[in-house]
């Protein structure tokens, strides 16, 4: 066999190219000598042999009486020395040697071969690859450039693996050679071959890590109803049954808490909150706030989706979480807008007086709120707060509220304006689902109250106080501009007070 074969047979077997890219990218590079050596490779006809031991290279020439272009064009007298059956317009096939293209045509050649293989190979890879997004896949630390990891994935040299640090969890740390389990989230092809954007703090990564743990997700005899994750810190999780006999908590928590330890083990110690999701609002409202007991959920608003939820004194600041991460996370679990009281708090409401409006703005006026220990604090009394930032509502997830932040839409605002522009919605690492829920959370919590014009109100105060004149002889009414009344025609004129 010869050296093409033997080079097309390494490129198929080896590299995994088609032969027919294989052909295309030989085809290509002769072209690219070709075009380099006569100037255009429009008449350039590539010709592989049937057992690909050779490869031809003809020039398509015209059939001319006087040539204008030798390149394209060929005087009959020459032609039927090839041929006897030529004929004016003809058009035939002179064989070429490629030994006689310049050095710089047979680099081009080489080149554009090069890179046709390349970007075949990339091709290849990236079609092999572009269905395993939302897969996990294990790896080893490589190394680390500005917090990002270099994952290596042992399959082969030209596909690697990349964790950013923004989707790295933050109570993470890894050394070299250290084992990594993550999500394939992107696909990127880059100059050695391809590069898989991996991800620990996706919920979506949770959600694989225990259907690898419980059996019972496979077959669907429970379904996960949402997941929603503070990465490195806790993350709810809402399962349902599709039968009456199979408890869906306790399929996922396994014997003796053995599933779902090893899915916390995988998560570094991250807490994990596994309920069962119920078609009553309430119910499931009582749920997704967990690990606290609720005493009563009553719904104040249900077309805006806002409720109550009472609970004892001493679950108070569990229900809320540590700076209010565990009401938050029940607030996106549910998708509902979730106020939290004690029953003390709660026997001092005026029921029949809730609005809509109320209900969202009660953690900040004429109630208790908590201290960063959990305590309650007395504020019946206090003039309510006037809220500008996002980070200060209720609802809004603090990992969302710094995004916010960086991006210059903390003020609350300047993020109303953002969302209404459409320039919130293309910050980077924020869902829609989160815009939306910060926007939700902005219309029910906060009131704009336009201000009056200060300019406007001077100039009334001044017309207010404007003095009044009467005529020293009729008492006629009259302005500093007149020289004589307009009732008696008296004379008079205005001299100003030294005093």
């Amino acid at each position: 066999m010869s050296e093409m074969a033997n080079a097309i047979r390494e490129l198929t077997e080896e590299r995994g190219c088609s032969l027919e890219s294989v052909k295309l990218t030989i085809e290509n590079s002769i072209k690219a000598a070709y075009k380099r050596t006569f100037g255009t490779a429009d008449n350039c006809v590539v010709k592989f042999a049937p057992d690909m031991s050779d490869v031809l290279v003809y020039s398509k020439k015209t059939i001319v009486d006087g040539v204008y272009d030798p390149v394209t064009e060929i005087e009959l007298e020459d032609a039927l020395k090839l041929s006897s059956e030529c004929e004016l317009g003809d058009e035939i096939e002179i064989l070429v040697d490629p030994k006689g293209f310049d050095r710089s045509a047979v680099s081009t050649g080489k080149q554009t071969a090069h890179q046709g293989l390349n970007e075949s190979f990339k091709d290849r890879l990236y079609n092999e690859y572009k269905d395993k997004i939302g897969e996990i896949v294990i790896g080893y630390y490589q190394r680390e450039h500005n917090g990002n990891i270099f994952v290596d994935l042992g399959k082969r040299e030209s596909v690697e693996g990349y964790l950013p640090l923004k989707y790295q969890s933050q109570r993470e740390h890894y050394d070299k050679n250290d084992r990594i389990k993550a999500l394939i989230v992107d696909i990127k092809k880059i100059s050695s071959g391809l590069q898989l954007v991996l991800s620990r703090s996706d919920s979506k990564f949770v959600q694989k890590c225990i259907e690898l743990e419980v059996a019972e997700l496979a077959d669907k005899t429970i379904e996960i109803h949402k997941i929603v994750r503070d990465a490195g810190y806790r993350t709810k999780i809402a399962v349902k049954s599709n039968r009456e006999d199979v408890d869906p908590v306790g399929a996922c928590v396994g014997l003796k808490g053995t599933r779902i330890q090893n899915v916390i083990h995988e998560l570094m110690g991250e807490k994990i909150d596994v309920l069962k999701y119920d078609d009553d609002p309430t119910v499931f409202i009582k749920n997704a706030l967990s690990p606290a007991k609720v005493e009563k959920v009553i719904i104040l608003d249900e077309s805006k989706k806002q409720a109550l939820a009472v609970v004892t004194e001493d679950e108070f600041s569990i229900a809320i979480g540590k700076s209010g991460q565990n009401v938050r996370l029940a607030n996106r679990l549910c998708d509902w807008s979730i106020d939290v009281k004690t029953e003390a708090q709660f026997a001092e409401l005026d029921l029949s007086e809730i609005s809509t409006r109320k209900a969202a703005e009660s953690l900040f006026e004429g109630g208790n709120v908590a201290s960063e220990d959990g305590e309650s604090v007395a504020g019946e009394n206090e003039t309510p707060e006037e809220i500008t930032s996002v980070s200060e509502l209720p609802g809004v997830d603090s990992k969302v509220a710094e995004i916010l932040k960086s991006a210059g839409f903390d003020d609350i605002e300047k993020f109303v304006e953002g969302y209404e522009n459409g320039d919130v919605q293309k910050l980077e690492g924020l869902t829609l689902e989160e815009i939306e829920n910060v926007s939700k959370v902005i219309h029910n919590t906060v009131e704009f109250v336009e201000e009056e014009n200060s300019s406007d109100a001077s100039e009334n105060q001044v017309e207010e106080e404007e003095e009044e004149y009467f005529c020293p002889e009729c008492g006629a009414k009259i302005t500093l501009d007149m020289t004589q009344c307009p009732n008696c025609g008296v004379e008079f004129e205005f001299e100003e007070d030294e005093e």
